[in-house]
């Protein structure tokens, strides 16, 4: 429970966020903070890889584009139902992960992320050159997907986004400690050790790749919804890194780490870009010094002030 806590606490203070901005920044606090937790619902897939299977992937942010551009081309020719598109995404998430991770768990360590990173090249170069869809300039859209009975309250996509980032929060929190979770860590540790007891690691391995992949294909689609913009850039290993940061911030394999890493990174980047254009020149060694002296990232620091 110690360590879920930090989390609760966010949540707690997100739910409360649309009438809080009312007092203080308005529409533009909210926007901040639902890019916060779209960051968060994208970093929680991500963070299912490295901290529980132990899998850096540079290609991560391939899933993101699916979701942004299945999203934005079902809007732009004229299917605005969320339920809709979300399912579209998870199926075409599903496809990606089993070609790509099927090819890419027979590997390990560099060559791993280096597979990784070409298909999310691969999967950028391929945006890009959808010229009926913006290629590179990307795809602005004109109206949302549309939510029955979600969106007809002020608000509603904001507790959209919430309801969805609590509801995979406690699917992966339920994942980690099932027994698919305890195989998933002991494979991590000595995945050799696993396949001698009986474990099929590849299979176990494979089923969470697809899982990461699915919950990051809906991290872009709600992206999309949200920006009323979809570009080539959301797929490119740069975004992927961003991704890799926001673990490392937030604490790997951390039970809130992803949520506290993605409020701070989103906080900071818009923090120190106001001063700076080149705020990733201060953002690094900001990074390298909570990597240094909070090791676990600031989920450690908060469950050490507990204790």
């Amino acid at each position: 429970m110690r360590a879920a806590a930090p989390a609760l606490v966010a949540f707690m203070f997100l739910a409360a966020m649309p009438l809080l901005a009312e007092f203080w920044g308005g529409s533009y606090v909210t926007g901040l903070i639902m890019r916060a937790m779209i960051l968060a619902i994208a970093a929680l897939s991500l963070d299912l890889l490295i901290g529980t299977c132990g899998l850096v992937s540079f290609g991560h942010a391939a899933f993101l584009g699916i979701g942004a551009y299945t999203a934005g081309i079902a809007i732009t020719e004229g299917t605005t139902d969320l339920a809709t598109i979300l399912g579209i995404t998870i199926g075409i998430s599903v496809l990606f992960a089993l070609v790509t991770g099927a090819i890419s768990l027979r590997t390990h360590g560099v060559t791993f992320i280096m597979i990784t990173l070409a298909f999310g090249q691969m999967l950028f170069f391929t945006f890009s050159a959808l010229s009926e869809y913006g290629g590179d300039d990307g795809l602005t859209l004109w109206e949302r997907a549309y939510a029955y009975g979600l969106f007809e309250f002020e608000h509603g996509l904001f507790y959209t986004i919430f309801g969805l980032l609590v509801a995979i929060w406690l699917l992966l929190d339920r994942l980690r400690q099932s027994r698919f979770g305890r195989v998933l860590l002991a494979a991590k540790e000595n995945s050799t050790r696993m396949e001698t007891l009986g474990y099929g690691v590849f299979g176990y391995r494979l089923t969470a790749y697809v899982i990461a992949g699915v919950i990051a294909g809906i991290a872009g689609a709600l992206t999309a919804n949200e920006a009323e913009f979809v570009s080539p850039a959301l797929s490119a290993w740069q975004r992927s890194g961003d991704l890799i940061i926001v673990v490392v911030l937030g604490g790997v394999g951390r039970r809130s780490g992803p949520v506290l890493g993605a409020l701070a990174f989103v906080v900071l980047e818009e923090g120190l870009s106001s001063l700076t254009h080149d705020w990733r020149l201060i953002f690094g060694p900001l990074l390298i010094f909570i990597v240094l002296f909070a090791k676990g990232g600031l989920a450690s620091l908060f469950e050490r002030r507990q204790a």
